[in-house]
């Protein structure tokens, strides 16, 4: 179902979080719970995800994951802030130990010229304070093509984030 990488980047995570104990969870916008999707299609896998959210909208943002409404308001739902507090919002809200979060412009429209098509906010979360950001600039790769490349850095965040688990 997933090119060949992705199936084989989750199943390492799947497989070192197993043998580590470790809880996961996904805060996910623009690619729609396809994070969640390429984890749970490795068997054993409900052993390591506890949970993903899909917070597609701003109001599912401030309410799954605390978002702060000044925080939308001053920054977008597309930018670092927003990914930060999506990603501790997501360990907060769950019994995972890390987190993983996105939020961007998969495209074809929705872009600008401060923000556009193929912009992506990476963060990750560790339940001990562990805190990473990305800002990825993919391009107009289409949106298949963003959403895709975004699974990828979400993957390898994880497991960079694992690291100082």
């Amino acid at each position: 179902m997933w090119p060949a990488d992705i199936g084989q980047k989750a199943q390492a995570i799947i497989t070192d979080f197993t043998a580590r104990g470790l809880k996961l969870a996904t805060a996910e916008s623009c690619t729609g719970g396809l994070i969640a999707g390429a984890l749970t299609e490795i068997a054993g896998s409900s052993c390591v995800v506890d949970r993903g959210f899909v917070t597609y909208s701003n109001d599912a943002k401030i309410a799954m994951l605390g978002v702060g409404p000044e925080t939308l308001a001053a920054h977008g739902a597309v930018s670092r802030e927003t990914a930060l507090e999506m990603a501790r919002g997501a360990v907060s809200h769950s019994a995972a130990d890390i987190a993983v979060a996105v939020t961007g412009i998969a495209g074809p429209s929705g872009g600008s010229a401060e923000k556009p098509v193929g912009l992506v906010h990476l963060a990750a979360a560790g339940r001990n304070g562990a805190l990473l950001h990305r800002e990825m600039r993919y391009g107009d790769l289409g949106r298949d093509g963003v959403r895709l490349a975004t699974v990828r850095t979400a993957l390898a965040l994880i497991e960079e984030i694992a690291g100082a688990a």
